[in-house]
């Protein structure tokens, strides 16, 4: 059987993700990788085979989905063009975490093809959504990949096909503890509007940032570029962990039983349910970065606990290879 997992590059988590599944697909199965998109800072930890430029959401200073640079920076008529080119039908499955140029190019080749991601979760009525409804999100998560056959991930298993989040290898082996400072991953934050907020409250802050490339200090606030290792070791230390209602991060923030705030990214959808999926739990979140909010949730005690065992070649060999 000759597979090809394709992957979305825009964010960390498709590509920490990729990290569990990739290897142990290749136990089993023939394995080409493919990704696109250009916005992730984690490296992949096997050969990618098929490199895309892609589509990627891009974000303003002040932390909101911008759809002006998303038009102006992408290139779409490339996409169209990747996706009546790249050949499939060397493929018996394509195994898909949201990238749209294999999905598009699957249904028009008849190419058999299975969503595994967090937003195919999305595709089921009993995943958490606020009441108000985003026409133009639902459009998007809904034929972003056209793919019919789904299986999701989330923080709950809402659906017999939405499975518990995959925490990475590097995450599980740590042994955390807490050290009383607090760490934050907001990426679509300037490192400008971080450190003002921030510096009003009388915490250690230990930000880490795609906005900069030098290791910065002023007061109470300590910036750090994206570095794996480093990231890694603050985290299995850190008090807490403020960051974007992703969801990645904020799986593996439960998973280490971190205290977590989280601030959905403006006019994203998919951040908005997450942030309502979260809410559920118990977990604070706010619409803006502000002061009094946060210093709210610094002085409030934290005692959620979730249970995300390590199941997901279980779910690779009895529910994806044998479609």
């Amino acid at each position: 059987m000759k597979v090809l997992y394709a992957f979305q590059g825009t964010g960390n988590g498709h590509v920490a993700r990729a990290q569990e599944i990739v290897p142990i697909l290749k136990k089993h199965v023939q394995v080409d990788t493919l990704i696109s998109g250009h916005q992730s800072q984690l490296k992949s930890n096997f050969t990618v085979d098929f490199k895309y430029k892609g589509v990627s959401l891009l974000y303003n200073k002040a932390g909101g989905l911008s759809y002006r640079k998303t038009f102006l920076e992408n290139n779409f008529f490339e996409a169209a063009k990747n996706i009546m080119d790249i050949d499939l039908s060397q493929y018996d499955l394509i195994i898909n975490d949201f990238e749209p140029l294999t999905g598009w190019a699957s249904r028009f080749n008849s190419v058999p093809i299975i969503e595994l991601s967090h937003q195919a979760s999305f595709g089921f009525k009993e995943t958490p959504k606020p009441k108000t409804k985003n026409f133009l999100g639902e459009l998007v998560l809904n034929n972003y990949v056209p793919c019919v056959r789904k299986i999701g991930f989330h923080f709950e298993n809402y659906h017999v096909q939405i499975k518990k989040p995959v925490i990475r290898g590097k995450i599980r082996d740590l042994y955390p503890t807490k050290r009383g400072y607090y760490m934050v991953y907001l990426p679509s934050f300037s490192n400008e509007n971080i450190m003002h907020v921030l510096k009003k409250i009388p915490v250690e802050w230990k930000v880490f940032t795609k906005n900069n490339s030098l290791h910065l200090k002023e007061g109470n606030v300590e910036i750090f570029p994206i570095d794996e290792i480093r990231y890694l070791e603050y985290f299995e230390n850190c008090e807490g962990i403020l960051c974007s209602a992703g969801f990645e991060t904020p799986a593996e923030a439960l998973f280490m039983e971190k205290k977590l705030f989280v601030i959905p990214i403006r006019n994203q959808y998919e951040q908005e349910c997450n942030a309502c999926a979260l809410d559920q739990l118990g977990i604070p979140n706010s619409k803006t970065l502000n002061d009094e909010d946060i210093m709210k949730w610094v002085a409030t005690d934290f005692d959620i606990k979730v249970n995300y065992p390590n199941v997901i070649e279980e779910i690779l060999l009895n529910e994806v290879l044998t479609f």
